[in-house]
């Protein structure tokens, strides 16, 4: 990526939740970029996945291990000896914590501790982001964006757990790696806060577009929960290219970067439900279509917003994607993917894509 001055070539990268959505999309840009990644994870949780269909493997040095394991944790983080590191293990599903709290919980917070707790001891590490989510907040439903200085909350067990991970994040920072004093201990941690990512790739049960997705390509109509809610939806690489840069700044050691960032979309990008539905009908085609799901099922936030205005500033990160042009790349992925396309290829033009819409270049429509 050019749109700074900063090489990431033989950068060592320590990336938990490689197998994963987002981790994989990182751990694709990130090796694209020069760096030399290896990812801690465990098995990919569904099938078909970006891991395997995009052969993550092949450019990552790929460990299987639980963040809950001590040991296995932290001999993999020592022997790779990195300079960065990149926290994105997590059980992400709000539907599942209900029927898992407590393995939510010991994955989302004492995960967290874990790896924060053997950074410590791993003296090669100077940068550390630790990804959350926009669900860290105290969700009053209101209309304007949260800031980072608002109030952590949580209503489920999943967004609660994200929320102590951010309090874990800062008590690790204020005790450990404390801003003031980075000169002298070397480690500048943040965390960073993104809201609904969307993309290629995404599987997962109980998420509106892998939902889609699995009901378009099996011709039956998709039944769509609470349709009038309102979220940020954002392509996967636009938080993805807010973390690359606040590790980047991070890595200058300048104290002031040692904070929690929100990644949020454009005002006009925060949508509801049904608008995202109508829209990915209309793109795929073939009598895509959907209907209401008469059970809304779990609580889930009506309304949810996030003000980046703090990675505007400091990091000089804006939107690029608009989400009709999310809506259509993702479309695009899993049509490739359906007519048996190289989707390692594939994503990686997509990124290709990113960049040079980051460099102001002409940005690609079809792939």
């Amino acid at each position: 990526m050019s749109d700074r001055l900063f090489s990431w070539h033989g950068k060592r990268v320590f990336l938990t939740g490689h197998t994963g959505f987002k981790g994989g999309w990182l751990a694709l840009w990130l090796t694209r970029l020069g760096a030399d990644v290896r990812g801690y994870a465990l098995d990919p949780s569904t099938e078909p996945n970006l891991f395997t269909v995009a052969r993550v493997g092949a450019v990552v040095d790929d460990i299987r291990g639980d963040i809950r394991n001590a040991a296995a944790l932290e001999s993999a983080l020592r022997d790779f000896a990195p300079e960065v590191v990149f926290h994105l293990a997590a059980q992400p599903l709000v539907r599942l914590s209900y029927e898992d709290p407590i393995g939510t919980y010991e994955t989302n917070v004492i995960g967290t501790a874990r790896l924060l707790d053997a950074i410590r001891r791993t003296p090669s590490v100077r940068a550390v982001i630790s990804v959350t989510t926009d669900k860290c907040y105290e969700n009053k439903e209101w209309i304007w964006g949260y800031r980072e200085t608002d109030p952590l909350g949580g209503y489920d067990p999943y967004s609660s757990s994200k929320a102590c991970a951010e309090i874990v994040s800062a008590a690790f920072r204020q005790s450990f790696f404390p801003a003031a004093k980075l000169a002298e201990h070397g480690v500048a941690l943040a965390t960073a806060r993104a809201g609904n990512v969307i993309g290629g790739g995404d599987w997962s049960a109980d998420r509106l577009i892998p939902d889609l997705v699995r009901g378009f390509l099996a011709g039956e109509p998709v039944r769509i929960r609470r349709p009038n809610a309102i979220r940020p939806w954002q392509h996967v690489l636009e938080p993805l290219h807010g973390y690359i840069r606040l590790a980047e700044q991070l890595l200058t050691h300048d104290p002031k970067f040692a904070t929690a960032y929100n990644f949020g979309p454009s005002d006009d990008d925060a949508r509801p439900v049904a608008w995202i539905a109508e829209k990915m009908t209309g793109f795929w085609g073939d009598g895509a279509k959907w209907v209401l799901d008469p059970d809304p099922g779990v609580h889930e936030a009506g309304y949810l917003k996030l003000d980046a205005s703090r990675a505007r500033a400091d990091l000089v990160w804006t939107p690029h994607l608009h989400l009709d042009t999310a809506l259509d790349w993702l479309v695009q992925w899993y049509r490739a993917w359906q007519s048996g396309a190289d989707m390692h290829t594939f994503t990686l033009a997509q990124i290709a894509a990113y960049e040079s819409l980051l460099n102001n270049c002409d940005l690609p429509q079809k792939f």
